[in-house]
């Protein structure tokens, strides 16, 4: 059954959802491995000490972290950013587990919505969440990520949403023979 993506909540991570997070970002690396810089072995062995940390740095100045949280009470969803400079912000740490994608469900949207050309799926909702984030609380005047060449779906839904190519790339870390492909959104 698919279920409207208002049915969902955006959260802010708090401090104390450290083990929830843990659980979504070991779900991250084995659905898509190319996505982010450490692999499911290496997160695997992080120790409680590290995951309290990262769950911290989401909740502290500069950085968001904000969660898809299913009617049942899953987190479903994550995305992150990073004030990295003034006037730019970076998206970081997206996904969204497999069962919530897809256009014209509650995953990705329907397509773009009636305001600011929004769509109204969780995946959209996450994003304007730090879209939001980046403009009100950062001062940001674009917004940077970095794709895989080879992560065609997440391209898509990043070109589908205003961002662009840049023209920059850079070997990705744990295959330096593969690239990040660097996208631009402008606020």
């Amino acid at each position: 059954m698919t279920r409207s993506a208002a049915s969902y909540r955006i959260e802010r991570v708090r401090r104390a959802g450290w083990e929830r997070y843990r659980e979504l970002r070991l779900q991250m690396l084995q659905d898509s491995p190319v996505a982010y810089l450490e692999t499911y072995q290496e997160a695997l062995a992080h120790p409680e000490v590290e995951w309290r940390f990262r769950v911290g740095r989401m909740a502290g100045p500069g950085q968001l972290g904000v969660v898809a949280v299913a009617p049942d009470g899953d987190w479903i969803g994550v995305m992150g950013g990073l004030a990295t400079e003034p006037g730019t912000a970076v998206l970081v740490g997206v996904w969204l587990h497999p069962e919530h994608r897809g256009r014209g469900r509650a995953g990705s949207g329907a397509g773009a919505g009636a305001e600011g050309g929004y769509g109204d799926g969780v995946a959209d909702r996450l994003l304007n969440e730090v879209i939001d984030w980046a403009r009100t609380e950062v001062g940001a005047v674009r917004i940077l990520l970095e794709v895989h060449e080879t992560n065609a779906r997440a391209a898509a839904f990043y070109e589908r949403r205003g961002f662009v190519r840049t023209g920059v790339t850079r070997p990705y870390l744990l295959d330096p023979s593969t690239l990040e492909v660097e996208m631009a959104l402008g606020l």
